[in-house]
């Protein structure tokens, strides 16, 4: 059986992945930076990994793509604009394991940089034909590449087509992926507007969570086959 590794961008994905069986995969958490996912995603090889799964939460770039939708992508844009596609065998066996759960298939865009705008958005809908957006599965891609090994996506959507992760919440991120809510509350109080769309993405984010807690109860292992 192949070495899993894992890529979260947050820690309250990766602490999801504790319910997997004993013999646990490699998990990491790059926090919003894409540069430091590179880093984190190739450190995951040097460390044993044979196959690589970027894994966590998503923004939600189609319309009609609800907030806990599974994204279980064939393929992934870089943000230059080139395509990787994930591992079909793999991706094959994982989607047969969550009949019922309805995964989208839809292509799922990287980007450098947390969408802050709906017209970010739209724009990155309409140039990469993209159901969802995240930060991590690049680095996932690029590090499998070089090690010539396999790697699959699997995200569930938190803040839909209509809605962004508010400035607070940005702020309130650290670098290991963690959040503080000490931090987002100072932020919250000196930008009060945004006091809605973080009540929002509170509740989106949470049915996000339990889809992909679901998921990986339905799935029992992320291994490939």
């Amino acid at each position: 059986m192949s070495r899993l590794g894992i890529l979260t961008g947050l820690q309250v994905e990766a602490d999801l992945l504790r319910a997997l069986p004993r013999q646990a995969p490699l998990v990491a958490c790059s926090g919003a930076d894409a540069a430091h996912a590179r880093a984190v995603a190739w450190d995951l090889v040097e460390r044993g990994a044979e196959a690589l799964i970027s894994f966590g939460l998503a923004g939600g770039l189609a319309e009609g793509l609800n907030a806990g939708t599974l994204v279980l992508p064939s393929e992934i844009r870089l943000h230059d604009g080139s395509l990787r596609a994930v591992d079909p065998t793999w991706r094959e066996a994982v989607q047969e394991r969550m009949k019922g759960l309805h995964p989208s298939n839809g292509r799922m865009a990287c980007v450098p940089l947390v969408l802050e705008t709906l017209a970010e958005k739209k724009a990155l809908a309409d140039r990469s034909s993209a159901v969802a957006a995240d930060m991590e599965s690049e680095a996932v891609a690029v590090a499998a590449r070089r090690a010539g090994m396999p790697f699959l996506v699997l995200r569930a959507v938190a803040d839909p087509w209509d809605a962004v992760v508010p400035s607070p919440i940005l702020t309130a991120l650290a670098t290991n992926g963690s959040l503080s809510v000490f931090a987002a509350a100072v932020e919250l109080v000196r930008q009060p507007r945004h006091l809605s769309a973080l009540l929002r993405l509170a509740r989106d984010g949470h049915r996000a969570l339990a889809a992909l807690r679901t998921a990986l109860n339905h799935l029992g292992s992320l291994d490939p086959p």
